[in-house]
């Protein structure tokens, strides 16, 4: 005869606790992030240079831009005809 009865054959092994709804929320939320992180660098071979360069680029318009606000008259260079 088989083992037709849970408590018999030693099915205690095969119940799966269920963690309380803070840890299962928390675990929820990691995965969501490591999911939205992995799409967002879908097909980007080095992710951590990207950002380097996206920032190096960022620093040099903000250079341009500060250039480009300065006074014309105030140091530049100076021609004089004569």
């Amino acid at each position: 005869m088989g083992m037709c009865l849970p408590c018999l054959g030693g099915a205690a092994d095969d119940v799966v606790v269920t963690p309380d709804p803070d840890t299962r929320r928390r675990q929820l939320a990691e995965a969501a992030e490591k999911r939205q992180k992995e799409v967002s660098n879908r097909g980007i071979k080095n992710p951590e240079a990207l950002e380097r360069k996206r920032k190096k680029q960022e620093e040099i318009e903000k250079q341009a831009e500060t250039a480009a606000v300065a006074p014309a008259g105030g140091g530049g260079l100076r021609w004089q005809v004569g």
